[in-house]
Order: C-alpha cells, then sequence, then structure tokens
C-alpha cells in the first residue's frame, strides 16, 4: 500500500519548517487514503491514490482544482460525496490561519474542523501522522475487539456496543503508546511515537486477512486472550456436550453471562443468521445453544473435568471454535433494497450536442452530471409502451415544447441499465431523442432540478457517475450504427 510509510520523528528534523512540510504531505496522504478506502477495496484504492497524488501532489494543489477535476478523478469510488467533502476540507484546510495546509494533530480538532471526517479518520490521521495514542476503529476492528472481548451486540447500530468496543481501542492504544522505549514530545506536551499507529494498522489488518467474517482461528496470533475463542474451545473439548451441566457441585449459582451482560444477545435470538445477515432455511438450522457461562470456565470443580479426546489442533475442534467465532459480532437481518426504475432521456440536438444537467450537490451521486431523467412512481407505467408516452411528455416539458411539436422525434427505447447502490437497486431505461430547430445559445432548466444545465459536445469528458456512463455507451453505440 504506498500510503503505509515511516513515521516522522519530530526530534529527527531540526528544521522547523522542513518538519511541517513534510507532515503537512504526510497528513494529506493518508487523508485522501482513509477517505478513499471507506466502502471501497484496498486493490482498488491503489491505482486510484497513485493517480490522485501524481495529479494533486499536494493539498494546496487540490485546493485550487475545478470541482469537476476531482469529480472526474474520483469517477470509479463511488459515494461522490466523499470527493466534494474532500475538495471543500482542502480549501478549508488551506485558507485557515492557523492551519495553512497542514491538518491538526488532534482528533478533536480534525472532527471539529474538517469536512467528512469522523473519529475514525481522525484517529487515523492523528495516530499515523503525529504519533499520538487515538484508537482507529474501522469495521475490521470493531470484528476483532468483538470477539476478543466476547461481546455478542450490534457493532453497527447500537450505541452502548459501539461505545464500549471504542473505550477498549483507546485503553489499548494508550497502553501500546506507553510501551515505546524513546519517546518524543509535541508542542502541547504529549508523547509520541509511532507504535499507535502501527499498532491501529496492524489491528486492522489482523482484521482484514485472519479475523475475518469466516475467521482463520488456527493462524491467529492473539486467540489465546480471544474470548471468542475460548469458548469455542470450552465447546469443543467438553465431552458431555454443550448443552448439559458442566458441573454437578458448583460453589455459587452464577447467571449466565448473555443474562447479566445488558449488552449482550441471546444466541438463541440472533447468532443464527448467516454471514448475509439472513436467517437460514429450517433444513439448515444447527441446534440452538446458549453461549458458555462464566460458570463453566471458573467454577467448575476439577476432580468432575473430564479428559478431551481430541487436542485443541485437531481439524474437528479447531471447526468448532471457529463456527462458533463466526457468531460474533452480532449479524442483523438486512433492510430490504428498495427498487426504483427510472427514464434516462438522451436528448441529442442536432448539432449533436446533448442536454446535460448538474445533480444537486448533496445527496446521491451529488454534483454529477447526466441525462434528463424521470422517475416511474407507478409501476404499471413499467412496460415499453408506457415509458416512451411518458419519456415524450417529459422531454417536451423540459425543453419547453408543446404536445405534438413535430421538432421532436423519439428515436427509440435503446434499453435497459440496472444498477445497485447501498440502498437502492435502480433499473435505467435509456430513451433517445432528437430535436431540432431549437435555440442554441441557451440551455433549459431541467424539471425538479434547481442545478444547472447545458449542452455538451462531450458527454465522454464529463463528471458523471458509473451508471450514467453506461446509459451512455448504449446512446454512443446508437449513434454509431445509426452513421
Amino acid at each position: 500500500m504506498p500510503w503505509r510509510k515511516p513515521w516522522i520523528d519530530p526530534s529527527s528534523v531540526p528544521d522547523a519548517a522542513v518538519l511541517r512540510e513534510r507532515l503537512e504531505r504526510r497528513a494529506y496522504e493518508v487523508w485522501i487514503s482513509e477517505i478513499m478506502l471507506q466502502q471501497t477495496r484496498v486493490a482498488t484504492v491503489i491505482d486510484y491514490w497513485n493517480k490522485w497524488m501524481a495529479k494533486w501532489p499536494t493539498i494546496h494543489d487540490l485546493a485550487a482544482a475545478e470541482p469537476d477535476e476531482v469529480l472526474a478523478a474520483w469517477r470509479g469510488l463511488g459515494y461522490y460525496s466523499r470527493a466534494t467533502r474532500i475538495h471543500e476540507a482542502s480549501k478549508i484546510v488551506c485558507a485557515d490561519e492557523d492551519m495553512q495546509g497542514l491538518l491538526p494533530g488532534e482528533v478533536e480538532k480534525l472532527q471539529a474542523h474538517i469536512p467528512g471526517v469522523g473519529r475514525y479518520t481522525a484517529g487515523a490521521i492523528s495516530a499515523i501522522c503525529f504519533g499520538r495514542p487515538a484508537p482507529m476503529v474501522d469495521g475490521n476492528v470493531l470484528r476483532v475487539l468483538s470477539r476478543q472481548l466476547g461481546l455478542l451486540g450490534d457493532v453497527k447500530t447500537d450505541k452502548a456496543v459501539i461505545d464500549l468496543l471504542w473505550g477498549a481501542a483507546t485503553a489499548l492504544v494508550e497502553a501500546v503508546a506507553q510501551d515505546a522505549e524513546q519517546l518524543s514530545t509535541g508542542d502541547d506536551g504529549h508523547a509520541l511515537s509511532d507504535r499507535p499507529g502501527r499498532w491501529g494498522q496492524g489491528l486492522m489488518e489482523l482484521g482484514a486477512t485472519i479475523c475475518t467474517p469466516n475467521p482463520n482461528c488456527s493462524g491467529c496470533p492473539i486467540s489465546s486472550s480471544c474470548c471468542a475463542y475460548g469458548e469455542g474451545l470450552k465447546l469443543a473439548t467438553d465431552t458431555d456436550g454443550p448443552s448439559k451441566s458442566k458441573t454437578s457441585t458448583p460453589r455459587a449459582i452464577i447467571p449466565d453471562i448473555e443474562d447479566a451482560c445488558t449488552l449482550c444477545q441471546a444466541f438463541e435470538e440472533f447468532a443464527v443468521l448467516d454471514d448475509a445477515g439472513q436467517k437460514p432455511s429450517e433444513t439448515a438450522k444447527a441446534p440452538l445453544q446458549k453461549q458458555t457461562s462464566l460458570q463453566s470456565f471458573f467454577f467448575a470443580s476439577t476432580k468432575d473435568k473430564k479428559t478431551t479426546s481430541s487436542p485443541p489442533d485437531d481439524a474437528a475442534c479447531m471447526s468448532v471454535i471457529t463456527n462458533h467465532a463466526k457468531k460474533f459480532p452480532l449479524k442483523v437481518v438486512k433492510k430490504a433494497v428498495r427498487e426504483e426504475q427510472t427514464l434516462v432521456c438522451a436528448i441529442r440536438r442536432g448539432d449533436g450536442h446533448y442536454l446535460i444537467h448538474k445533480r444537486p450537490g448533496k445527496g446521491l451521486l451529488a454534483g454529477l452530471w447526466e441525462f434528463p431523467s424521470s422517475i416511474l412512481s407507478d409501476p404499471s407505467d413499467a412496460q415499453p409502451k408506457s415509458r416512451k408516452q411518458i419519456a415524450t411528455r417529459y422531454v417536451h416539458s423540459v425543453l419547453g415544447l408543446a404536445a405534438g411539436d413535430k421538432r421532436l422525434k423519439h428515436v427509440g427505447e435503446l434499453g435497459s441499465v440496472p444498477w445497485l447502490f447501498s440502498h437502492l437497486k435502480l433499473t435505467m431505461h435509456v430513451q433517445l431523442f432528437s430535436v431540432k430547430d431549437i435555440d442554441s445559445a441557451s440551455a433549459p432548466t431541467v424539471t425538479g432540478t434547481s442545478s444547472g444545465s447545458r449542452w455538451s459536445n462531450d458527454v465522454e469528458g464529463e463528471s458523471m457517475g458509473t451508471g450514467m456512463r453506461k446509459c451512455w455507451s448504449l446512446v454512443n453505440e446508437a449513434m454509431d450504427m445509426a452513421e
């Protein structure tokens, strides 16, 4: 990963101006990488990051860029509002009298002053670049800590569970920071070292490669401290089976951990979802069992324990351990994705220009250009004949033409483009129109929008989302065939 570089120790750079320049560059690089990595695979980000840094090597270069340039460079990464926030934030950082291009080193200041920077990204910048003991908690780390603590909770939406795991991450990184043999000291007196950044990245790497949704527990370097591993080992090596009493003479009546803990959920209710967050079929369900109790770990009489018939590294034993660990964190039923159909209308002028309009600055695909589009609100309108009629009426209104105006011609429906967002399954029906003898000096305002509209003779070069670009490919192919 090209953004992984050695930590800059302030004590090793005596020249303050040189140190500031290096920190400014390093913080910018880490910031861009962390934003790109949100919801995006590392393999994809590497190429984008390299091209981005070649185009805008400093935050000052980015601040001076045009918005459409930034969106074009982001094309294909998705979640385009990230690019807009990065660009706006770069201008803020460069214009600020205190920052002057250097991102703050403190988590609180990063979150307060830099748009689009939450506590994870702030922690990453603070720890990796500035050597501060700040936690870096992404989805991978939440999973690792959930298993380490044996916490069967919702790590996505349950605030109490999330806060507990962030608290654990904070305690860990602060302890790790104190282990440094040599510490530099910041201007505010805080001890600085490379350990917080290395620790945070190592924990994320563990979750991305070993402690994955389908974990490799046999290759895990921290299984000895993992509660989920210990519970799985107990289940695997208890010859009486997990549902039977572990001792006939307990020293005290101790409630099961899921009953005593206000954060954990019971396995019977929540731990039977598959990796996709769906309930398995009735035939695929395994016998339900409760999380191993504290009593079975610590209060059983040693004389009643039976010798296990399988060593801990036995394949069958490890399978039980892994299957138990897979239940952490809590898998919740995913909401059904909303489905929507829309008419994408490519309107071609006689001179080969196409009408495009800019999406609003906030929301889905913010700030990108697209062909005028109309949502089909009634499922009964989804038939081809109805789509043609609705699209024709819509384009008449967009161009300000009276119904039946002969200057407008519906060339045809070119095909349908399916596109999946995280919350929306969209089907775009591409309609091609030609229009003659209209004013070429101005562009109409597309109905239902407040953003700018214009005629373009270079649709290929416009900042469009990947889905809309697929619609343009259908239009382009149709025009090539017509010629």
